[in-house]
Formats: structure tokens, C-alpha cells, sequence
């Protein structure tokens, strides 16, 4: 695929673009560790795939076409956001989950892995924006149109994973910076909060396409 370079240029431009994804695995590592952040990029991850899916089975024109179903994901994804932030705000430290997950691991784990996959699945502008990327590198002359399709999206989704991986890491790293400092910990805390609220807000004002 002659394009694929540039494909992956645009991946790499999007993924360092600060967003609801990076802060939630920076967010879940200096707090709760590298292996939850890592099962929250897996989360991530499937959401991405499933993202990819829908786009390539034409769903993703379903949320043009029908306006309150557009609506409605935007909706859930706002409301999703603000209350994470919220959460996040209120909390009396910046890991206000550490007890209760130390008590229970797997159980950890999964809800790691599902506040990705929500706070990804629930975003239609990243079902709308695999629905407008990948068919324009894609070739109905250079072969089978949905193997190019199955390339790009394993390509998406692994590159995304890739990025969490690095920013779980460097989130592990803030999280023993920031055990020395506890006001660096309220200001993160607070940060992040922000971000997340401030993200929710931003796609509230989102437009139908």
C-alpha cells in the first residue's frame, strides 16, 4: 500500500494531540499503577477496534444520517466525561480507588479496562473519524478492498496501543515523582479533573456532520 507512510504520519499526529485517552492512562497510572493503565489501554484498544468495525459495516453514516442517534452517543459520551472529572475533583486523594482495587485485583483490572473502552466507545467523533480517514487510503484498484481496510484498522488500533503503552509508562514515572510531592499530587489531581470536564464541554458543543 503506497500510502501507508502517511497513513501512519497522520496516526502518530492525532495520538500525540492531547485527549480524554491520554489524560484517562496518565490519570490511571500516577495513581493506580502501570498494569491498570496497561489494561486501560487494552480497553481502549478493543473500543478503537470496534470503532474500526463499524465504520468499515457503514454504521458510522447511520450517526449522519439519523440525528438522534448521533444525539444520543454524544450525550452519553459527555455525560461520561464530566462525571469522570467530577469524580476526580471530589476525590480526597488522587487515587481515591487504591483500598478497594488492592482488595479485589482482577476486579481492578476490569473496571481499568472498561473506563477505556467507555471513554472511547462513547465518542462519536472517533467513529466519524475512522469513517473519514480510512477509506481515503484505501485503493479499489491496488486488491481486495477489505483486506486494505483490515490493514489500516490493525495498524490504527495497534499504533494507539503503542502510544498508551508509552504514556502508561510515562505516567508510571510521574506516579513516584509525584509520591514525594503531595502538592504536585493535588495539582495533577485537579489538572486532570479539568481536563477531562473540559473535554466533556468540548463535545457537547460538537455539530452534527
Amino acid at each position: 500500500m503506497a500510502n501507508l507512510g502517511v497513513f501512519i504520519g497522520a496516526l502518530v499526529a492525532v495520538y500525540l494531540v492531547p485527549g480524554p485517552d491520554m489524560v484517562l492512562v496518565l490519570q490511571t497510572a500516577s495513581t493506580q499503577g502501570r498494569r491498570q493503565a496497561l489494561a486501560t489501554a487494552v480497553g481502549l484498544g478493543a473500543a478503537r477496534a470496534a470503532h474500526v468495525t463499524l465504520a468499515a459495516i457503514g454504521l458510522a453514516a447511520l450517526l449522519k444520517a439519523v440525528p438522534w442517534a448521533f444525539e444520543l452517543v454524544r450525550i452519553i459520551g459527555v455525560v461520561y466525561l464530566v462525571w469522570l472529572g467530577l469524580k476526580l475533583a471530589r476525590a480526597s486523594s488522587l487515587a481515591p480507588e487504591l483500598e478497594s482495587a488492592a482488595a479485589s485485583t482482577s476486579s481492578a483490572y476490569r473496571a481499568a479496562m472498561w473506563r477505556g473502552l467507555l471513554t472511547n466507545i462513547t465518542n462519536p467523533k472517533a467513529l466519524l473519524f475512522c469513517s473519514v480517514l480510512l477509506p481515503q487510503f484505501v485503493d479499489a484498484s491496488a486488491g481486495h478492498v477489505g483486506a486494505q481496510f483490515l490493514l489500516l484498522g490493525t495498524v490504527l488500533v495497534a499504533l494507539g496501543l503503542a502510544f498508551d503503552v508509552l504514556y502508561a509508562l510515562a505516567g508510571g514515572a510521574m506516579r513516584q515523582w509525584m509520591q514525594r510531592r503531595p502538592f504536585a499530587e493535588t495539582l495533577q489531581r485537579w489538572t486532570f479533573a479539568a481536563m477531562l470536564i473540559g473535554f466533556g464541554a468540548r463535545l457537547a458543543l460538537v455539530a452534527r456532520p
